[in-house]
C-alpha cells in the first residue's frame, strides 16, 4: 500500500516512534540511543507521560526539543466534577515543575480558536471565562483571544508576535484544542509543553508556529484533543469487533455468560483470536491495526476530509473551559 500520512495528532506519545517503543526495554533502548527519555507514572486516575526530547531526539521522534507532559483520565466523565478536580491539581503539579517563579513575572496568556466551532472554542472560551471571573490575574497577566486566520484575514502568530514585542513578556502560555489518533482519548487528556505550537497543524491546516524561536521568550501550550479523524474512528471500531467477537468465542457457553442482563463490556486488554476469526474476516485479521488504518486512510483520500467530536461536546468545552481557568487562576496568581 501506499504510505500516505493523512491521519495527524497534536500528542507526542501518540508519534510512531513512541508507539513502536512499548515495553520499558524498548522504551529505555529509544531513549539511550536517540536522545529521548520517557517517563511514566499515575497519579490517583491520571495517567501522566513526560517525554524529554534532546536535539538529537527530534529527528527519531518528529517532534521538537524540549518537555512533553501528557495527563490522561481514561474513565473521565464531562459530569466527573471530582475526577475533573483531580485532573485540575495534577495539570498545576506539571506546570508548576516545568516553570521557575521567574517565568511567571508577567504572563501572556493567548486561547486559540474559533469560538463559533465547538470543539475548537476551548482558548477563546477559556480567556472569555478568565474576563469574566471575580478574582482576576491581571496583576502579571495578559489575556486575549486573537481568533483563526479564517476570521481575521491575519497569521494568529502575528498577533502574538506583536503582543509580545510590546508586552515583553517573560512567559506565553498558549489554551488550544487538540486532535488526537485515538477514539478514547477524546476529551480525555491534556498535553503541556514548553515547544509551543503550531495551530492547525492537528487536523492538516498548519499555520505559522508560536514558540520561542518566533516570539523571544519561552512558550507553553496548554491542549486537549476534541476532534479525532474519521478513519481512526472506522479502525478503533473494527478493532473492537474483533475484540468483542473473540471474548464471545472465549467465554462460550459458560454459565457466567447467561446471566448478563446489560450491554456486554469487553476489556480493552482482550487478546484477538485471529485462527478463530480468519474463517470469517480472512486475511484482513491478520493485518496489524496500524496497516487496516493505512487502508482506511488510502480508501478515503480522494473523499473530503472528516474529523469528528463527541455528541456531547458542548458538555465538555464547558468543563473544560471551568477548569482551565481555574487552572490558571490557581497557578499563575500572585502567593
Amino acid at each position: 500500500m501506499e504510505n500516505f500520512q493523512w491521519s495527524t495528532t497534536d500528542l507526542v506519545d501518540e508519534t510512531t516512534a513512541y508507539i513502536n517503543h512499548k515495553t520499558e526495554e524498548e522504551r529505555s533502548k529509544l531513549r539511550n540511543s536517540n536522545g529521548i527519555d520517557i517517563q511514566e507514572n499515575w497519579e490517583e486516575i491520571v495517567k501522566v507521560t513526560q517525554v524529554k526530547v534532546s536535539k538529537k531526539g527530534e529527528e527519531h521522534i518528529g517532534k521538537k526539543e524540549g518537555i512533553y507532559v501528557t495527563l490522561s483520565v481514561p474513565s473521565l466523565e464531562a459530569y466527573d466534577q471530582e475526577g475533573l478536580e483531580i485532573f485540575e491539581e495534577n495539570i498545576i503539579k506539571v506546570l508548576q515543575k516545568i516553570h521557575s517563579k521567574e517565568q511567571l513575572e508577567k504572563v501572556l496568556i493567548i486561547g486559540l480558536g474559533n469560538r463559533t466551532i465547538t470543539p475548537d472554542a476551548i482558548g477563546p472560551l477559556t480567556i472569555e471565562h478568565l474576563h469574566n471571573q471575580d478574582i482576576m490575574i491581571q496583576e502579571n497577566c495578559i489575556i486575549y483571544a486573537p481568533g483563526v486566520t479564517a476570521q481575521t484575514g491575519y497569521e494568529t502568530s502575528e498577533f502574538v508576535k506583536a503582543l509580545a514585542e510590546n508586552i515583553k513578556p517573560s512567559l506565553i502560555v498558549i489554551i488550544d484544542a487538540l486532535a488526537t489518533v485515538s477514539s478514547d482519548r477524546l476529551c480525555k487528556t491534556v498535553q503541556i509543553t514548553n515547544t509551543g505550537i503550531q495551530p492547525g497543524a492537528g487536523v492538516g491546516n498548519a499555520r505559522k508556529e508560536i514558540s520561542k524561536e518566533t516570539m523571544g521568550c519561552p512558550v507553553t501550550a496548554i491542549g486537549l484533543p476534541t476532534v479525532v479523524d474519521g478513519p481512526v474512528l472506522i479502525s478503533d471500531a473494527v478493532e473492537s469487533l474483533f475484540k468483542y467477537i473473540s471474548a464471545k468465542i472465549s467465554e462460550g457457553k459458560r454459565p457466567s455468560s447467561a446471566l448478563s442482563v446489560s450491554s456486554y463490556s469487553v476489556d480493552e486488554n482482550t487478546p484477538i483470536l485471529h485462527e478463530a476469526l480468519l474463517p470469517i474476516f480472512g486475511e484482513w485479521v491478520n493485518w496489524d491495526k496500524d496497516e487496516r488504518l493505512q487502508l482506511f486512510q488510502e480508501v478515503l483520500t480522494g473523499q473530503q476530509r472528516l474529523f469528528v467530536t463527541p455528541k456531547n461536546i458542548d458538555d465538555w468545552v464547558s468543563a473544560y473551559v471551568s477548569m482551565l481557568a481555574s487552572v490558571c487562576t490557581r497557578w499563575l496568581s500572585p502567593a
